[in-house]
């Protein structure tokens, strides 16, 4: 036999209760709807981030969301490009990808990285699927640029194999490899397919994961890290080259969806615990939160999922009750 005091420490359910509370208003906003989320940085590479990563996006998938995984690899593909002794070159930013170095990007990638970020996911159960963005034709390009060899500027993405995948509760992990229109493969930037992905699916939101905490109008300066903005203010920031060269591609992603349907992207860090949780399921989130426009600042309700719907419905009962109590106390 075992007494509740040594078992449970004080307060910890009253604590626990609260946190779900909390999240009751995000979790019904969320329920129901397909978020894109970009996996990459630290958060990749570290085995107990990407343990704790997966297990948050598996919790968002039992409330009810629909997760989508884009994922790159750049270290992993540097690493084993040392180890073949392929020279890695890299012009304005972009990895220089010869012939040889695209099979070695498609090893790697769908091979390695893929999979392992499947099996951590699986661990939970069997609730991923792995994708390479050439399957079905999912991700389609054409060369970026004759000086960068295999690098692909994306052209269209072909969503049905990714709403099936979706509709029949898989969560699908996305290699950013695609198929050229000339037919062979082309190695693309992870988070150009995420923002091209998410404006396809037609996605509530796109999540990209990273190493900072978020878009600061100057680095240098921690204290400028930006909470919110729009659209139109992220355009500013690129054009004008406010903001670093590393967050170049993820602002144009981000603006690349939020111009094509989706309502919010989000750049958070990912090495930070529970990052994506925190984002999505409390009032002030971690990162940074990009709005299509002015008023989608405005917190937005949307029809409840199952699993909200009950979680609400048994809090309001709730309170009813202790209102009724109050007002109307039993006589003595």
């Amino acid at each position: 036999m075992k007494y509740a005091k040594d078992t449970r420490p004080e307060g910890a359910s009253t604590e626990a209760a609260k946190i779900l509370v909390e999240a009751l208003p995000w979790i019904k906003n969320i329920t129901g709807k397909t978020v894109v989320i970009k996996y990459g940085g630290s958060a990749m590479v570290d085995e107990k981030l990407r343990a704790d990563v997966m297990s948050d996006i598996v919790l968002l998938k039992i409330v009810g969301v629909n997760p989508v995984i884009v994922h790159g690899g750049g270290k992993a593909i540097t690493r084993a490009m040392d180890l073949m002794e392929i020279p890695v070159e890299f012009k304005d930013g972009q990895r220089v990808t010869t012939p040889e170095a695209m099979n070695l990007v498609r090893t790697v990638l769908m091979g390695e990285v893929n999979q392992e970020l499947v099996e951590a996911l699986n661990h939970h159960g069997n609730f991923a699927v792995g994708v390479s963005g050439a399957d079905g034709g999912v991700i389609v390009a054409e060369r970026a640029s004759p000086d960068l060899g295999r690098v692909g500027r994306i052209t269209r993405i072909n969503r049905p194999l990714l709403d099936d995948l979706v509709a029949s509760d898989y969560i699908p992990v996305i290699a950013s490899v695609a198929i050229g229109e000339d037919g062979g493969f082309y190695n693309v930037n992870a988070d150009m397919v995420a923002g091209h992905i998410a404006a396809a699916i037609g996605a509530h939101k796109a999540v990209f994961l990273t190493d900072v905490d978020g878009l600061y109008e100057n680095f240098e300066d921690k204290s400028s890290l930006i909470s919110n903005l729009t659209v139109f203010e992220a355009r500013y920031m690129v054009e004008n080259n406010v903001v670093s060269t590393g967050m170049i591609p993820k602002l144009k992603s981000c603006i690349h969806a939020l111009e094509n349907g989706v309502q919010r992207a989000h750049i958070i860090n990912g090495t930070t615990p529970h990052s994506l949780l925190l984002e999505m399921l409390t009032s002030t989130g971690v990162g940074t939160t990009m709005h299509s426009t002015e008023e989608a600042y405005r917190f937005d309700s949307h029809p409840l999922g199952k699993f909200a719907s009950k979680l609400l419905e048994n809090r309001e009962e709730v309170e009813a009750a202790q209102k009724a109590s109050i007002q109307s106390p039993s006589a003595h």
